[in-house]
């Protein structure tokens, strides 16, 4: 099942229950204040406009309210997760800012890092156009690990433990290997797209208490940067 924008966007729904929907974010859209209007292509509006106009994907399941309760980069695609009621902004919410919420990405870097497995705790601060390393910075986490290199780029698997803005990014500049195709933090490659995906999510549901695993399939991520 997908939801199928007026734009002739169509993202892909990967998991829903009572209180979710997840979908599989396409690549440069923003998950901006829903007052911007510096781009067309801020997602949660154009997935309100959809609801408000009664396409099919939200009639068939009655929705009226759809809202993130976290974020991805625009030019991050992957696992995005979306509540489906006021009341489960607040139990959803908490599982990331506190660390409830297991979170898996898949990046290609330029280069080879020095280490197979690590783990960044440069805390990070975000200004208004990046975010840099800085020791006025908030906590950040990340552990990372090499699974493949090929052709001078590597593929790591990313577990970020906090949800900085851009923490993935600038924690692998720091280490020497910047996401393939991203032009904010150095990329050396002349790649149109960033080579970074959020595959995995993992949870235990705040009323029933039961395990959630959310994936998005990486096939496509893979064979497009040369894995």
């Amino acid at each position: 099942m997908c939801i199928d924008l007026e734009c002739g966007v169509s993202i892909p729904i990967l998991y829903e229950d009572r209180s979710v929907l997840a979908i599989d974010k396409p690549e440069r859209w923003m998950l901006a204040p829903d007052h911007w209007v510096n781009t067309s292509r801020n997602l949660l509006p154009a997935l309100m406009d959809s609801i408000h106009a009664g396409e099919f994907w939200a009639r068939s399941r009655g929705l009226r309210f759809l809202r993130y309760v976290h974020r991805l980069d625009a030019e991050t695609t992957g696992v995005l997760l979306l509540v489906k009621s006021e009341g489960a902004v607040a139990p959803y919410s908490r599982l990331f800012d506190s660390r409830e919420m297991s979170k898996l990405y898949l990046a290609v870097v330029d280069g080879t890092p020095k280490l197979k497995e690590w783990v960044c705790d440069l805390p990070l601060q975000s200004g208004p156009d990046r975010t840099v390393v800085s020791e006025e910075g908030k906590p950040a986490q990340t552990f990372f690990n090499v699974l493949k290199s090929a052709n001078g780029r590597t593929l790591i698997e990313a577990r970020p433990v906090t949800g900085r803005t851009h923490q993935i990014r600038v924690h692998l500049k720091s280490a020497g290997v910047p996401v393939c195709g991203d032009v904010l933090y150095g990329a050396r490659s002349g790649m149109v797209s960033m080579a970074l995906r959020a595959v995995r999510l993992e949870y235990r549901d705040p009323f029933l208490r039961r395990k959630v695993v959310i994936t998005a399939s990486a096939k496509s991520f893979l064979s497009s940067n040369g894995f």
